[in-house]
């Protein structure tokens, strides 16, 4: 386990196995909600995982009995704080040119749930919970969740999510296709990291072409959609699978 340099416990927990980057948000007492110290030693991680070739994908999970509540109200709830860190990390998860996988623990709210949202994918343990309180906080959005959750679980079920509460657990999101799957708890990290030695294993130039028609592909039309898979198998063709294929 990662400790600080005092000796206490860190307040992210990094391994890595086989090509993966397993982190694991360790503010267990506070559900692991995104202090400024969370928000900094995450940025780093995810900087490493960004510059070094030998990780090809990563696994987001949290210690205890929480994925993470979101911003840590001690330090964000003033009208004068500086929320920009903490939106500027949440919002960095959604664009790496890596896959990520959330390996849901717990609940997940607010900007926890966007810092979910932001991972290609999401497997839960039967305790998973999602839930939306900016409204009813009077916080404004502003990690992705009017632009990533209606495309996951439609625009009806979003708006309710945001505007009335409605909250999702386990079975509920595995319906809503917010899980791809649900694993017992003991289980949930071991899975996740196979799933993500599998991508690591696999052609990076492919995995990275794959990942990307499939984001571009959601706001297309399924005419559209294949017109771009077959331009993209030509591309692939012509360059025979080789580094340098531009999507």
């Amino acid at each position: 386990m990662t400790t600080q340099p005092d000796g206490e416990q860190a307040l992210l927990e990094v391994g890595t196995d086989a090509g993966v980057l397993v982190l694991t948000l360790n503010r267990p007492g506070s559900r692991n909600a995104l202090s400024p110290g969370l928000v900094e030693e995450l940025d780093a991680a995810l900087t490493r995982f960004s510059e070094d070739d030998g990780l090809r994908a990563a696994v987001i999970t949290g210690r205890g009995t929480a994925f993470c509540a979101g911003l840590d109200l001690k330090a964000y709830s003033a009208a004068t704080a500086d929320r920009r860190a903490p939106a500027a990390l949440i919002d960095r998860v959604g664009r790496l040119a890596k896959p990520v996988i959330g390996a849901v623990n717990g609940p997940a709210f607010t900007g926890g749930f966007e810092l979910a949202l932001g991972c290609d994918w999401l497997i839960g343990s039967p305790a998973a919970l999602f839930g939306d309180t900016h409204v009813s906080v009077g916080a404004f959005p502003g990690g992705g969740m009017t632009a990533r959750l209606g495309h996951v679980v439609g625009v009806r079920t979003a708006k309710a999510m945001s505007l009335a509460g409605l909250r999702l657990d386990a079975e509920a999101a595995l319906r809503a296709g917010l899980l791809s799957e649900i694993v017992e708890a003991d289980l949930l990290v071991e899975r996740a990291v196979e799933m993500a030695r599998s991508v690591a294993a696999a052609n990076q130039d492919l995995v990275g072409a794959v990942r990307a028609l499939h984001d571009d592909n959601v706001d297309r039309s399924v005419p559209e959609a294949l017109a771009a898979e077959k331009a993209a198998l030509e591309q692939w063709r012509a360059q025979g699978g080789r580094r340098g294929w531009s999507g």
